[in-house]
Formats: structure tokens, sequence, C-alpha cells
């Protein structure tokens, strides 16, 4: 099983970024981890970090990389096929036992993917930037890679 979600990384070319939701000039990077070794398996091509996650899943061309394998995702991912927690229906009060059950479960393996991303922003690097072009999606890769290599040893 894998886990998806998209990182923004503060960018200062602004050919390949946009102000994004921080109000910050972002990328939008889409990273899917193994739920079990917690490694980072795709980073997608980086976006405008303006544009939303459902979208950024197909057009940074980690939909493809990931095939048809059963990936877990946020509220954020309507309408991919993708797991997504389960939400009320209009003029619901809450939602059946079960439904609440499989989103608590939901979001304890969904915190992994963002402690993947906690640790790599501890780089300054993913914090804020200065690369130009291409650059913030080479150090990107290269955060998942040192990522990997601190998991395996």
């Amino acid at each position: 099983m894998l886990i998806v979600d998209g990182a923004l990384v503060p960018t200062r070319d602004h050919t390949v970024a946009e102000r994004s939701k921080n109000y910050r000039y972002s990328t939008n990077h889409q990273v899917v981890i193994d739920a079990d070794t917690r490694l980072v398996v795709v980073v997608g091509r980086p976006l405008a970090g303006n544009r939303n996650d459902c979208k950024a899943w197909e057009e940074s061309g980690a939909k493809a990389a990931v095939g048809k394998t059963l990936t877990i995702a946020d509220s954020g991912y309507p309408g991919t096929g993708l797991v997504i927690p389960h939400r009320r229906e209009r003029g619901q009060a809450e939602l059946p036992d079960w439904k609440e059950e499989h989103n608590k479960s939901h979001k304890q393996v969904r915190a992994r993917v963002e402690h993947v991303f906690a640790r790599m922003k501890t780089w300054k690097i993913l914090r804020d930037c200065r690369l130009k072009g291409d650059g913030v999606h080479h150090a990107m890769l290269g955060i998942a890679r040192l990522h990997n290599l601190a998991l395996t040893g």
C-alpha cells in the first residue's frame, strides 16, 4: 500500500512557482511513500504551488508511476480513484460508526507521509530553495534519496 500527499516547497524562481495558500511562491511536489517502510517511492515533477492536489496528482506523473497500486490520500483528492476519508452527505448529522472507525485508521496510516515531509524539510534547501529551473526537482529527488538512505542505514 502506498500513501500520497503534496508538499509545498518555497522557491525563489518565479518561472516555476506561483503564490500558494501560504502566500509564498512555492512549487507543489507529489510525494508517494510506501506505507510499511516509509521509503519514498515516487517524487512527481514540480508544478506551480497554486495547483490543487487532485490535478497535480495526474499532471506531475505520479499517477502514471504508481499504476494500479492501492494508494491512500487525504480528502484533497476526490474523484481520482485513490482511497480517501469518508465525508458526511448533505443533511446527514454524523457518519455511521464504521465510517468513523475507517477514518480514524486512515488518519493514523496517512500520518506517516506527514512525518516523512517533516524529516525531509529539516534540510534547509527545502525550506527556501534558491535553485533555478529544474533545480527544485533535482533537490527534491536528492533529499528523497537521502531520506531513504537514512532509513535503510
